[in-house]
């Protein structure tokens, strides 16, 4: 066993020596600088929060255009404004294909959403089946009244401070799904109590699994949570498409996308639809800087 050891470890030293220089072998003469590589996992020790200065300080010593390897994937990082203004007008259509995640494969309903399929006919149809209908402006339009009305009744007509980030969470959140699905899920005297309740803490688990500088989708291990947190928002989903199948009275997002289902089975598949809802609702909240109301602990207070 003594003289086993030595052999097992220079063996596992010599296959990390070969898989850096095959890595190498591979890898075009003409990419951008980058900077010294771990064996496997690429640079994912360097992603560091927050990611944006991270990247800064890398431009700071490489260039304003730089590669990185995250496991065995490329990345490219662009900081130039003329190269982002060339990447993003002569060649959009070549860079508009989005990498092949775990993520999309697992949340993104197997690249089928807005946000992991690619470039083609499919995106555009959905890009415009997601365009903001006017309902939404009346649903935000009650829903800031709403909230207006109860930081003053809070305040008791004197100086208090009110704690806003979550507040406006509960205001984003609300305004989506009460045009998605016609409910409220966040706030005071909600009668799906549990409903809402599990919802909330599976948006709040997609959202973790689904951050742009999470080093797990890299990762071997990762793609089995993606899996188990697929399957229990996807049945949530699935069971709200079927309680409105049976009652499409309140001319919701999911009543209109069921509409389409009826002239377009084919296509508007029940995938397709709960894939149309997720994203709406991971997006609205990460476009607002919300969702991290319920991840930080740290809170923004003002005087009322």
């Amino acid at each position: 066993m003594e003289v086993t050891l030595p052999y097992i470890s220079l063996s596992v030293f010599f296959l990390l020596i070969a898989f850096e220089f095959l890595s190498k072998a591979r890898t075009q003469k003409n990419l951008p600088p980058s900077p010294p590589a771990l064996p496997v996992i690429g640079h994912l020790h360097l992603l560091k929060q927050p990611l944006h200065r991270t990247l800064h300080q890398l431009s700071q010593n490489l260039g304003s255009i730089f590669s990185l390897r995250f496991g065995s994937n490329l990345v490219v990082v662009v900081s130039s404004p003329s190269a982002v203004e060339e990447c993003f007008t002569k060649n959009d259509v070549v860079l508009a294909n989005r990498p092949r995640f775990a993520f999309g494969k697992y949340l993104g309903y197997n690249y089928t959403t807005v946000v992991a399929a690619s470039f083609g006919d499919h995106w555009c149809n959905l890009r415009r089946v997601m365009a903001p209908p006017q309902c939404l402006l009346i649903h935000q339009a009650r829903r800031i009244k709403l909230l207006l009305l109860r930081l003053s009744q809070n305040s008791s007509h004197d100086f208090k401070k009110v704690e806003l980030k979550s507040k406006f969470y509960e205001l984003t959140f609300n305004i989506v799904m009460r045009m998605i699905a016609g409910k409220r899920y966040c706030g005071d005297d909600l009668s799906n109590y549990e409903e809402a309740k599990e919802f909330r803490e599976l948006v709040i688990e997609a959202f973790e699994y689904g951050d742009a500088s999470n080093p797990g989708d890299f990762l071997p291990g990762f793609e089995k949570n993606l899996g188990r947190i697929h399957k229990k928002v996807d049945a949530f989903l699935q069971d709200l498409i079927n309680e409105h199948r049976r009652d499409k009275s309140k001319n919701t997002m999911i009543d209109n996308l069921l509409s389409l289902q009826e002239s377009h089975l084919d296509y508007y598949t029940d995938e397709i639809i709960s894939g149309l809802i997720l994203v709406s609702v991971l997006s609205s909240i990460y476009f607002t800087s919300i969702d991290r109301a319920l991840q930080q602990s740290s809170s923004t207070e003002l005087a009322v």
